[in-house]
Formats: C-alpha cells, structure tokens, sequence
C-alpha cells in the first residue's frame, strides 16, 4: 500500500493590511491629537479635524475614545504622565552627587520632552485651565503633583547626604521647574517668530540656570575649626 505523504500544517497568514491599519490607529489617533491640540489648543480642536489627520472616520475614532475630554488624558498620558515610573526607577538606581543628578534632570526632560512637541502641553493647559477645570485637575493630579515630587526627592536626597543646604523642598522645587516651565514656554510662542538672534540656545539656557540653582542649593564648606589653645596649668 503506498504510503500517504503527510499533509504539513499552514503557516500563519502573515497580518493582513487591514489589521495591522486597525493596531496602528490609537498610536496615529493620539499623535494626530498632539499634533492639533499643540497647534490649535483644546477648545480649538474638533475631533473630526484630529480623525482626518489621522486618516480615520470621526465614528472611527469614537470606538478608541469616548470624547475629546477622554482623547486629550490619553495623549498626556502617552507623552508625559506615563513616563513617570520610568523616571523614578532612574533616580532610584541614580549612583553619583545629587548636583549631577539635578543635572541629568534637567537636560534628560530637554531630550525626552522639552525638545519634543509634547511641550505644548504645558503651555496649552496654562492658557485653558480655567476653561476646563475637570481637565485642570486631571493635569495636576496627573502631572504636577508626581513632577513635583520627582524633583522634591532629589532635593531631600542633597540635603540628606549635605550637598545642599536646608531649604524649603516645596519651592525648592518650583525653582527648578521655572526655567523649564520658561523655556517650554518660549518655544511655543515667541520662540516660533523671534529672530535669529533672539532666539534662545536651550543648552546654554539650561546649563546658565543649573549654575544658578546649584550655587544657591550647594551647603557651604564647612571650615575646619581652629585648634584649641593649650593653656598650661
């Protein structure tokens, strides 16, 4: 009897088009939202502009989320808020001076975020906060409140170990957070039509206000103390 051969299993079908389209679209929903709510601001944005953008219908975009309040919480989680883990796990493993630290904060936010359309955000949500007060405190509950505390750490970690002199740690904070709360600003304002030679060089800009901040941070030297004079008796 001859022998059948055997029949090999199918191989999976490779995704078709369609589907991996259907994956990529709340990455490409929320990067068009970035895109129009930076440009526009909230109020501004339509949800059916932010569904062309992303070549998608409006229908389509309410299978992902169920309104424009609820697509602007997801691009800030997915631009900022949901990074914050990641940033503590850094400081935790973070193994040289706290003066080096406060450094790596401020030109790692440039890099990651400063530098990045999602620094709009900030100034977006600065013009329409009162505007939109649910969002407001979404955006400080979200934000604000773990930024300011990433940044309060740090400064405990320099008082703790004598780097930095006591202070107090909650304006400390808002000292390091102004110059990159400014320099967000400026990029999404004047900065877009100034002149070449009013523009700002966000490195020097950057490395001009850690020098500032850490000469006013730093504890002083201790001086050693003078010998005691031995009297004799």
């Amino acid at each position: 009897m001859p022998r059948s051969t055997p029949i090999a299993p199918p191989l999976p079908s490779a995704p078709t088009r369609h589907a991996r389209r259907k994956e990529a679209r709340p990455g490409e929903l929320l990067a068009a939202a970035l895109d129009l709510f930076v440009e526009k601001g909230f109020a501004a944005t339509r949800v059916d502009e932010v569904a062309q953008r992303a070549g998608v219908s409006k229908g389509t975009l309410f299978l992902y989320f169920a309104s424009k309040e609820e697509l602007f919480k997801a691009v800030v989680r997915e631009n900022i808020s949901g990074r914050f883990a990641e940033w503590n796990a850094e400081f935790d493993q973070f193994e040289g001076s706290t003066p080096d630290m406060l450094r790596y904060c401020l030109f790692s936010w440039w890099e990651r975020l400063g530098s990045t359309k999602a620094s709009g955000i900030p100034k977006l949500m600065m013009s329409e906060a009162r505007n939109f007060p649910e969002l407001a405190s979404f955006y400080q509950a979200e934000v604000m409140q773990p930024g300011n505390s990433l940044i309060e750490r740090i400064l405990q970690r320099g008082v703790a170990r004598g780097e930095f002199r006591a202070m107090d740690i909650t304006y400390g904070a808002y000292l390091v957070l102004a110059p990159m709360l400014f320099l967000a600003m400026w990029q999404h304002s004047l900065g877009t039509c100034c002149s070449t030679q009013a523009q700002l060089d966000p490195q020097k800009y950057l490395n001009a206000q850690l020098d500032m901040l850490l000469q006013g941070f730093t504890a002083p030297a201790r001086q050693p103390s003078a010998p005691t004079e031995h009297v004799p008796t």
